[in-house]
């Protein structure tokens, strides 16, 4: 059995428009979120062996204040990835639970792609910023994962959450 957490980079902050998109941070928001995030995935045992994690500010940062005791393999490719990309990283993972942080519209595709049914969340289909998918997968190793197989355990976004507003 193995377990993916998918997540979308928190809220980021726009506020400085000669910034390149891959060096925006968060904004304070996003912030809040992240925390509310990690309590959640604490709580509820949610612990990842291994973190795949975009090169982007933005995703580093989302990564950072989730306060995990993993650290994450930042992937260069997972930068604004198609979904295509991100099975290719998932597919060489090790760890029997993976979190991988990326962004859309790529994580949301690949969220519909790998769930043989989408969780009943309204919010599901456009995966907002902090939207996190949990999904377990009946196989040994991630070079096995085939689209439509998992099974959504729970999806969440920081607004379902105390302390994110």
């Amino acid at each position: 059995m193995k377990r993916l957490i998918l997540m979308r980079h928190a809220k980021s902050d726009w506020g400085d428009p000669a910034l390149p998109d891959h060096a925006r941070p968060l904004n304070k928001r996003g912030r809040r979120s992240t925390r509310a995030l990690g309590d959640w995935l604490r709580a509820e045992g949610l612990m990842p062996g291994e973190i795949l994690c975009s090169t982007a500010t933005r995703t580093r940062e989302t990564c950072a204040r989730l306060k995990l005791p993993v650290a994450p393999r930042l992937i260069d490719g997972l930068y604004l990835a198609e979904p295509a990309a991100m099975l290719a990283a998932l597919r060489v993972a090790r760890a029997d639970t993976v979190l991988m942080i990326g962004h859309n519209p790529g994580i949301a595709e690949l969220a519909a792609r790998l769930v043989a049914a989408p969780p009943a969340h309204p919010r599901f289909e456009d995966y907002p910023t902090g939207a996190t998918l949990v999904a377990d997968f009946a196989i040994e190793d991630w070079a096995a994962l085939q689209e439509h197989s998992g099974d959504a355990i729970h999806f969440v976004i920081p607004r379902d959450l105390p302390g994110a507003a």
